[in-house]
């Protein structure tokens, strides 16, 4: 099984470590956590940052976050920087790129700088954590605190205990890496994970952006992707879960493609905006179908023809919740005509 031809690691990184910093740190850099005044909040620098790396002249020019925050007993005006990467592949010039963006923050905010690397490559021998080097009797160093996601899976039963995001972000890393070119075991993996999203007490929203993590680096063939999905309707279904997250999944995608189709079909820029709505509007009333298929076995003609002059979405996402929930088909025939 290749992978996803956009397959790209960094990007669903970023996007997760900025929903759950907190517990990004806490989960890796428990120490540093502590440290961390929380309650004053913290601050994404991303154009500061971009500023930083433009100027910067060695190697790869890649980091993922910059974080301000403040330190407990500090005061609201003693505010550090955290600086994170997240490094996909061995690379000889890491240490040194860790330190060239310290010491560059550094000279820029003249704040202390704490640097932090998630190291998520296949090398477990590959354990950069220290840039240093002596010049006449001069020494000049940078040590900075290393994770290392190949070791988690030696503490497979910990993960699956844990509560925080981040044990299932490194669940779904570790398992991606493991089924590389093994399809129906990714398959597999991937099932057991979405579910244990439901089984923990998470929000909503925190369920979508997991969920969103796991889809973009446990990429499936077609026609697993799509057992997959019937799968997880059918969970839902079972479990009358309301977050309905392969729906708005499924329904985005579509939408993608319609608005595509449709940008080319009319040669215009709104054509995207267009697709993206009848996509969506499409996706969510064949989820809900499936859903109700899945629940009640047959689904009436005048259903579908209902359901076709549907067009709002919040109409469809409550008709969705309602067909995950209701006890027979008539109950949601109430909803579906009211």
């Amino acid at each position: 099984m290749s992978e996803h031809p956009y397959t790209d690691y960094d990007s669903p990184w970023k996007e997760i470590l900025e929903r759950f910093f907190p517990e990004f740190m806490a989960f890796y850099f428990p120490e540093a956590h502590r440290a961390i005044d929380w309650a004053q909040g913290y601050t994404f620098l991303d154009k500061e940052l971009q500023q930083v790396v433009r100027e910067a002249e060695t190697g790869r020019r890649q980091v993922d976050k910059l974080v301000r925050v403040n330190l407990l007993g500090s005061g609201a005006e003693a505010w550090v920087l955290i600086h994170v990467e997240v490094q996909g592949d061995q690379d000889a010039g890491f240490a040194e790129r860790m330190y060239v963006y310290n010491y560059r923050l550094f000279d820029r905010y003249n704040r202390r700088i704490a640097s932090f690397a998630i190291l998520t490559d296949d090398n477990p021998d590959w354990r950069p954590s220290r840039f240093a080097y002596d010049l006449l009797g001069c020494q000049t160093a940078l040590d900075f605190p290393t994770i290392k996601l190949l070791d988690y899976e030696q503490q497979w039963a910990e993960l699956e205990a844990s509560p925080n995001p981040f044990a299932v972000v490194s669940m779904a890393h570790l398992q991606t890496r493991r089924t590389r070119k093994q399809a129906q075991e990714r398959y597999a993996a991937k099932l057991r994970l979405a579910r244990l999203l439901y089984e923990r007490q998470y929000n909503r929203a925190d369920i979508l952006e997991l969920f969103r993590f796991i889809d973009w680096v446990m990429t499936l063939p077609p026609e697993l992707e799509e057992r997959f999905m019937s799968d997880i309707v059918a969970y839902e279904a079972r479990e009358r879960r309301p977050y309905v997250s392969s729906v708005e999944r499924i329904a985005t995608r579509r939408g993608v493609e319609k608005g595509v189709e449709i940008g080319r079909e009319f040669g215009r820029e709104e054509g995207l905006a267009e697709g993206l709505a009848e996509g969506l509007a499409e996706g969510m009333r064949i989820m809900l179908l499936d859903t109700l298929e899945s629940r009640f076995g047959s689904v009436p003609e005048a259903f579908h023809e209902r359901l076709d002059r549907i067009v709002d979405q919040d109409r469809l996402r409550h008709l969705m919740r309602q067909a995950l929930t209701a006890d027979t088909l008539p109950a949601f025939a109430e909803q579906l005509y009211s």
